[in-house]
């Protein structure tokens, strides 16, 4: 009876699914209220904080008129990230207060 030789090829085991990390996995979320003086209305402030903190902005309410700018701001990132972000803008001029999470949750 002739035997049989065993395949030098090796067979491939199916791969495990990677563990999906959820993208805000270790991150937080704050809200405040910026109040912008006139001469910063035009600025990209928070195009900047976006970039320079590597925090996600997102604009939640806004009222903008000729000399002042109310405008709430979600922020999304590292406490460190967020915390520096927030003393820069303040070092900018803007005034920041936290915002009610009840008043414009949603």
């Amino acid at each position: 009876m002739a035997t049989k030789k065993k395949s030098s090829k090796k067979v491939a085991e199916p791969r495990k699914a990677a563990a999906k990390k959820s993208v805000t996995e270790g991150k937080q979320i704050a809200r405040y209220w910026w109040t912008y003086p006139a001469k910063l209305i035009t600025e990209p402030v928070m195009w900047q904080v976006g970039k320079k903190f590597d925090v996600v902005t997102n604009v939640r309410q806004a009222s903008v008129a000729k000399d002042i700018a109310i405008v709430s701001v979600q922020l999304e990132g590292s406490r460190d990230a967020i915390k520096k972000a927030i003393a820069w803008v303040e070092k900018k001029g803007i005034a920041v207060e936290p915002v009610e999470i009840g008043a414009i949750a949603g």
